[in-house]
């Protein structure tokens, strides 16, 4: 049986795809009856992405070759090119979403992070707070000794004077 099928070549990472007519035993890439066009899915700038000899398709078909799946898409897209226009705003519009959201979550972590730093400058202030607090007081009590200890001399003073 003969099949309508994609034949890979091109580089490592870089494929180029012909599509040929074949005898369905044969390997992907193997001898192929006949060459119908070719696709090119990393196509830049002015190259062209797809090309297909219609009325060879249509012979193979008229003789009973079949397609298949991805070469009906690509003759889909090849008759009507706004499909793949249609396909790419779709996936500009994915990708913009996707990104906003991306974006979404990122300010939602930095502002947790931001709320996180100033419970933490908060704490700090409020233990440098009771720190001073906890000085003052410990002065004030040190100013009370030293009072007491400034009235209480100058009496037994006097009294050591008294006795001698």
């Amino acid at each position: 049986m003969v099949k309508i099928r994609l034949a890979r070549g091109g580089a490592k990472k870089k494929p180029f795809y012909s599509i040929v007519a074949t005898d369905s035993r044969k390997r992907r890439d193997s001898g192929y009856i006949e060459r119908l066009g070719y696709f090119n899915p990393v196509a830049r700038g002015g190259e062209v992405r797809l090309t297909i000899e219609e009325e060879r398709l249509a012979y193979w078909q008229s003789k009973g070759a079949q397609v298949s799946d991805r070469v009906k898409q690509l003759v889909k897209e090849f008759k009507d090119p706004s499909i793949r226009a249609k396909r790419v705003a779709e996936q500009a519009v994915k990708a913009e979403k996707v990104a906003a959201k991306l974006a979404a979550e990122a300010k939602a972590k930095a502002d947790e992070e931001a709320k996180v730093e100033a419970e933490a400058k908060a704490a700090e202030e409020a233990e440098a707070a009771e720190a001073a607090k906890a000085a003052a007081a410990e002065a004030e009590a040190t100013e009370e000794v030293a009072e007491e200890a400034s009235e209480d001399a100058p009496e037994d003073a006097s009294e050591e004077k008294a006795a001698e």
